[in-house]
């Protein structure tokens, strides 16, 4: 008890001295929105131009997994593997990027996305993205 109490008496009298760091660990001051410099804000990230005739050359382990309707790996888990025709080139990109940075984990992904170069992720995108996607009628 006697512990709690004296925990409580130097927790007491730290912010008896120091109130101004306590009020503002405790309640932060809001920021005006101006105090946001327009030119500190990154643009939004534009993916290259691919082309999709080299992209249809360059496909080929892509189509092992995601040319197959239906297709479902069972490594790293069981899980059904995305359909990425018609998809976003940008978003294609993004992902493939993460993969060979390795802020995105599948380690399929990872050791194919590694050995592509930023054009060869491009012309892939753009190959799949020319491709609508397919839905079952």
């Amino acid at each position: 008890m006697t512990r709690l109490i004296t925990l409580a008496a130097w927790a007491a009298w730290g912010i008896a001295l120091a109130p101004g760091v306590f009020a503002q660990a405790v309640a932060p001051q809001a920021v005006a929105p101006q105090a946001v410099a327009p030119q500190a804000v990154a643009p939004q990230a534009v993916a290259p131009q691919g082309n999709a005739a080299l992209g249809s050359q360059k496909v080929a382990m892509c189509q092992g997994c995601h040319g197959i309707p239906g297709w479902r790996t069972a490594y790293p888990e069981v899980y059904s593997v995305p359909k990425i025709g018609g998809q976003h080139p940008a978003y294609l990109v993004k992902a493939l990027q993460d993969y060979k940075s390795g802020a995105r984990t599948h380690p399929s992904m990872r050791a194919i996305a590694s050995s592509l170069t930023d054009a060869d992720m491009a012309d892939i995108a753009a190959y799949y993205a020319q491709h609508g996607l397919r839905t079952g009628s």
